[in-house]
């Protein structure tokens, strides 16, 4: 009897024993999960830190979170993703890359990891792995268009038009009304001096996104080359009113330009005397230039000869401040000095404009010969000039010299 008692107490013992080794085993795991989750918790406060420093513009910080996050939890492609995105900001390209790739790596779908990549090729003068990397991003998330418009603006700055417009067209039934596509296309009509194709591509992309400035900046470019000065100054005169481009001098030029073709001048004079009077307007070159071509054709002479001395003041290296100035001396019957700024504006840009300009003065001096050599030029420069053309045809009859000025004709 003892001895059975003993055997039992042995065999609990030994039940007891192998109980106590399952519960350590189990605690040590649950402690180890514990840890992993703390670990991965701790890893996700500091790659959410990092994403805000990084956004706020602290690389440096940045840095130290995410380099903290990937030491707790090295395995998550994300994590990669923004340290290459930091390196990038911090101008480390070849380093960014290299954790683009161990995103990659970690996940072959991650499309950040492409997208990012793409850019830091891009960068790097790798326009072909560039461009690969945009479609490949692409394929991975086919409902976005930003790969998409990426890859063709590659495609452009390389000069492969036809190319990409074919990358987005191809592209196009499943973002037909999006308006990055339609404006990205309306950039490439611009570039092939399709002005009409561009204009309904800038047309579609206002009528996906009619409150975006930069399409309706667009628009108006390419009415304005369409030679549509109306609905362009419309459309500028509604931009304007928009917060933040009230007192846009780019748009108040443009639409002095409009005013002129719209044969409404006295109204496009007030809006560039105002360029050329208000804070940064002594130095804008193209309000100069416009008041000053519009001041000669309504015979403003003393206006017109300010903006061509404040022209050859502020842009000696350009031909329109001399040009000016050679058919304001010429209207002066100063010949000596209109002579002397037409050589000035031809050595500068031997343009048939300016050859024509040269080729009046030289004939109103008595210089015939000299006067058909420079509308022969101005001809060869551009065979449709019909100012040129009759002018050696009067030389050749012996005809009276006249006031006609290319581009600028005086209605005397």
């Amino acid at each position: 009897m003892r001895k059975l008692f003993q055997v039992g107490l042995v065999a609990l013992a030994s039940m007891i024993l192998v109980g106590c080794g399952g519960h350590g085993v189990s605690t040590r795991r649950e402690s180890s999960a514990a840890k992993e989750r703390l670990a991965a918790m701790k890893s996700a406060m500091e790659w959410q830190s990092a994403k805000q420093q990084l956004l706020s513009g602290n690389t440096a910080k940045a840095l130290e979170s995410i380099n903290r996050s990937l030491g707790l939890n090295p395995n998550v492609a994300k994590s990669h993703v923004l340290k290459g995105r930091i390196l990038m900001e911090q101008g480390d390209l070849e380093g960014a890359l290299n954790w683009f790739g161990t995103a990659e790596g970690l996940d072959p779908e991650n499309v950040e990891a492409q997208y990012y990549s793409a850019i830091v090729y891009e960068r790097l003068k790798q326009p072909d792995e560039s461009i690969a990397r945009y479609r490949r991003a692409s394929d991975l998330e086919p409902s976005n268009p930003q790969y998409v418009i990426a890859a063709a603006e590659v495609l452009m700055d390389q000069g492969k038009l036809e190319e990409a417009e074919t990358e987005l067209t191809s592209h196009r039934a499943s973002f037909a009304n999006n308006p990055g596509v339609n404006q990205t296309l309306g950039h490439i009509a611009m570039m092939q001096n399709k002005s009409e194709v561009a204009m309904n591509y800038f047309e579609q992309s206002r009528l996906a996104a009619p409150d975006d400035p930069a399409i309706q900046n667009d628009l108006i470019g390419a009415q304005i080359a369409c030679k549509k000065y109306a609905d362009a100054e419309h459309n500028i005169t509604k931009l304007m009113k928009q917060k933040g481009f009230e007192d846009r001098r780019d748009l108040r030029l443009q639409r002095a330009r409009c005013l002129v073709e719209l044969d409404r001048p006295m109204d496009a004079r007030e809006v560039l005397v105002k360029l050329t009077t208000s804070d940064g307007g002594a130095s804008d070159v193209e309000a100069w230039i416009e008041l000053g071509k519009l001041s000669y054709k309504l015979k403003d002479m003393n206006r017109a000869r300010t903006a061509s001395a404040r022209l050859v003041a502020i842009a000696p290296e350009r031909p329109e401040g001399y040009q000016l100035r050679a058919m304001v001396f010429r209207k002066a019957g100063a010949m000596d000095q209109a002579h002397d700024n037409a050589i000035k504006a031809v050595a500068i840009a031997p343009t048939a404009e300016n050859y024509v300009l040269l080729g009046l003065i030289e004939r109103q001096m008595g210089n015939s010969a000299d006067a058909g050599r420079c509308f022969a030029e101005a001809i060869r420069i551009e065979p449709a000039n019909v100012i040129a053309a009759a002018q050696i045809a009067e030389i050749k009859t012996g005809a009276p010299v006249h006031q006609a000025v290319a581009g600028v004709p005086d209605s005397e």
